[in-house]
């Protein structure tokens, strides 16, 4: 699998996608994928990568158990599809944000545009 990653990123990671470890980690999860259904799908596991520039970063989000139903899991920390219900640990970082800074709640759990602002 190649990683889609924002041009600025793929500089910064290079040496990582060559060393031992990480081809090894490669190989693993892509048997994995023949046998099983892996989340999220290959197309979106460098997402947080794609939508954010190294260098514009301001918030880095990190949870402790990933999403692993069907449809939730798309890259990003937290978020989901539109379309797909919001978990309850994403709608609990809105209610916050709602009662903290006074932030409308979305309508949907997608976080890219989020992703994209750093």
């Amino acid at each position: 699998m190649q990683p889609h990653l924002a041009p600025n990123w793929k500089a910064v990671l290079a040496d990582e996608f060559t060393k031992p470890y990480f081809q090894r980690l490669q190989e693993f999860v892509a048997g994995e994928r023949k046998t099983h259904t892996v989340y999220p799908p290959e197309a979106d596991v460098y997402n947080a990568f794609k939508y954010t520039r190294y260098d514009e970063g301001k918030v880095l989000l990190l949870g402790q158990d990933p999403y692993h139903g069907e449809g939730q899991a798309h890259g990003l920390c937290f978020s989901v599809r539109p379309g797909v219900k919001p978990p309850p640990s994403l709608m609990n970082i809105f209610k916050e944000l709602h009662n903290d800074l006074a932030c409308k709640i979305p309508n949907n759990g997608c976080l890219i545009p989020w992703a994209k602002q750093g």
